[in-house]
């Protein structure tokens, strides 16, 4: 299997419902640094997984969605914990989408799955990954 990953970064506010999530429960914000990574058996007919420059502007107008928002505030979200690991899925299924709708060229259309992986810090991260 090849991939290609490649990366951008978002800065949200959000908060958490359950005692679980402890003082997350109030607003807090978060930065994480995301990548993506596109997975394919062979590569497309120019040897490629997926066109770089667009993988990654695909990526920054996705996360752009995201970017400086208070997610409690997007109805979108209403009533849901965005958590790192539901951001990660958010995020693959719009660029699912994108692929789909050939955002990231026609090769891309022969992408078998894509992983999305939110660094929370140094640390501490989630992922999410799925088929095409």
């Amino acid at each position: 299997m090849f991939s290609v990953t490649v990366r951008d970064h978002i800065m949200i506010a959000h908060s958490f419902r359950g005692e679980v999530f402890g003082p997350a429960q109030r607003l807090h914000g978060a930065t994480f640094l995301v990548d993506a990574t596109f997975r394919r058996e062979q590569l497309d007919d120019d040897n490629i997984v997926v066109d770089i420059g667009l993988a990654t502007q695909e990526l920054g107008a996705v996360v752009a969605e995201l970017n400086y928002r208070n997610l409690d505030n997007e109805p979108q979200f209403a009533g849901v914990n965005t958590s790192t690991e539901f951001l990660a899925k958010v995020i693959a299924d719009r660029l699912a989408e994108r692929i789909g709708k050939g955002a990231l060229g026609e090769g891309a259309r022969g992408i078998a799955g894509i992983g999305v992986t939110l660094h929370e810090s140094h640390i501490a991260w989630a992922s999410y990954e799925r088929a095409l």
